[in-house]
């Protein structure tokens, strides 16, 4: 006897095609919508296997594009990324072959544009560590590495 939600491998197969079409999907949110389609562990199990044979899922390009698009679209540093991809049960090699998508030119050139967007906004405040402090405390919830922040106050410091 089936579960009343299945809808069966075929009809479940047509579904999640279209689902990781759209966008780069990982395993762990693939699964969640097979059982959301009533399907049993082992349908699940044997529609992930024939997805990723296919070419439908691949978590390498997943980290790639999610590494890409954090980035670029939300300006996150490197810190939250790994954070995000962990939670999603991503392999430390992809988030490895992930970060390697984030050109270091432009992770640097983010992160000043995002020291001096932050330092303008704040407008003037005359203690320089309090300034300093909530720009640090704001790039770190950004995501961005402790050791490159602190490196990027020296260069700008420095900076006739």
């Amino acid at each position: 006897m089936t579960h009343p939600l299945n809808i069966g491998t075929e009809k479940a197969w047509e579904k999640i095609t279209k689902y990781c079409a759209y966008r780069e999907r990982n395993h762990k949110e693939t699964r969640e919508k097979l059982y959301g389609h009533g399907l049993y562990p082992d349908q699940v199990e044997e529609l992930i296997g024939n997805l990723i044979s296919e070419g439908y899922l691949n978590e390498e390009r997943y980290a790639m594009t999610f590494c890409r698009g954090k980035f670029a679209i939300n300006g996150w540093g490197r810190d939250k990324i790994r954070y995000e991809l962990k939670k999603d049960g991503i392999s430390a090699y992809c988030i490895k072959k992930g970060m390697l998508a984030i050109d270091e030119d432009e992770y640097e050139k983010k992160l000043i544009r995002l020291m001096e967007e932050k330092k303008a906004s704040l407008g003037k405040v005359k203690n320089q560590l309090l300034l300093e402090k909530k720009i640090w405390l704001y790039l770190r919830q950004k995501g961005y590495e402790s050791a490159m922040i602190q490196s990027m106050f020296k260069t700008l410091k420095n900076k006739p």
